[in-house]
């Protein structure tokens, strides 16, 4: 549940920053709004080593559980502040009266069948391609980098610690750092240069001989600016990919299907590892990558695209 009300939240506060950017700057903004993420991950990632350094473990993974509520109040706050872009605004009204006229003659359709209908099943389909590739190769590096930190690498709970600080740290100027990329290259090549040096890093990453523990921290750094500032470009991407009348639900669609799908990485990942090991098996991610690098083949530059009234 906690997954599926974040992603819908996402979806939505995408689509709404989205459309009150300006579109030379809306990489940059979507860049720095995905930031947050980092910022909510330290916080977690020291809660982790607290409550598990001062808790048996059986019980401190439910500790960390309760904490989580903390946030949700801010939704609360979100819902009664923040206001709708004028773009959707005045779109919504034009689609009401259309709406009107179609169910008059028989023939009308939800923001929701309209992506998986006529040119816009050109653009659902690669656009969750995308989201699985990059979602999935994020995913499999990280639910299992901690186990193999512990694992393999023979570190403690705080010397794993310190392992993540720097891939947090990484991951927040990788953020920052791809929202401005997305608006100098363009939104392609920007996913393709990140999905790249991702699999790149995380090939180095497991490829670091035993006792190499210092080397594993430097090449941390890329791993971590890279991976994260691969998701930069959806806020903006998927938005401009969609139109006004469906962008809630196709941004929504592509993004929350692609983390669904993209959660089985790990879980093959952990299948494998016992064949391989640990370290072998999550080198798997680097497939993720690959599939996001071929969807984008089949996906139109949208750079500088500016959102009209009714589209």
């Amino acid at each position: 549940m906690q997954g599926l009300g974040f992603g819908g939240e996402w979806a939505t506060g995408a689509a709404l920053v989205a459309e009150a950017a300006r579109p030379e700057n809306r990489g940059k903004l979507l860049g720095l709004v995905q930031a947050s993420w980092a910022v909510g991950w330290a916080l977690a990632a020291i809660a982790w080593t607290i409550v598990f350094s001062l808790a048996p473990e059986e019980q401190a993974w439910r500790y960390l559980f309760f904490l989580g509520i903390l946030p949700a109040p801010l939704i609360l706050y979100l819902r009664r502040n923040v206001k709708d872009a004028d773009v959707w605004l005045e779109t919504h009204r034009a689609e009401e009266e259309r709406r009107e006229e179609a169910v008059a003659a028989g023939a009308t359709k939800s923001p929701l069948a309209q992506i998986f209908s006529g040119d816009l099943l050109k653009i659902t389909i690669p656009a969750t391609l995308l989201a699985t590739g990059i979602q999935g190769g994020y995913y499999a590096m990280f639910t299992w980098v901690p186990t193999y930190l512990k694992t393999e690498r023979g570190l403690t709970i705080i010397g794993t610690g310190s392992y993540l600080a720097v891939l947090i740290v990484s991951a927040f100027v990788g953020y920052v750092f791809s929202g401005y990329v997305h608006d100098w290259l363009g939104r392609r090549k920007a996913f393709a240069l990140f999905a790249a040096a991702s699999a790149v890093s995380l090939f180095l990453y497991v490829s670091v001989p035993p006792g190499g523990n210092t080397v594993l921290l430097f090449v941390a750094i890329p791993l971590g600016f890279f991976s994260a500032g691969a998701f930069s470009g959806f806020g903006s991407y998927l938005a401009e990919l969609f139109p006004t009348r469906a962008r809630g639900a196709g941004q929504g669609f592509a993004y929350n299907a692609g983390r669904a799908l993209g959660a089985l990485f790990p879980l093959a990942i952990g299948f494998l590892a016992a064949f391989f090991g640990l370290g072998g098996a999550i080198i798997f991610g680097c497939a993720a990558y690959g599939l996001a690098l071929v969807s984008l083949l089949f996906l139109p530059e949208t750079k500088g695209k500016s959102f009209e009234v009714v589209n």
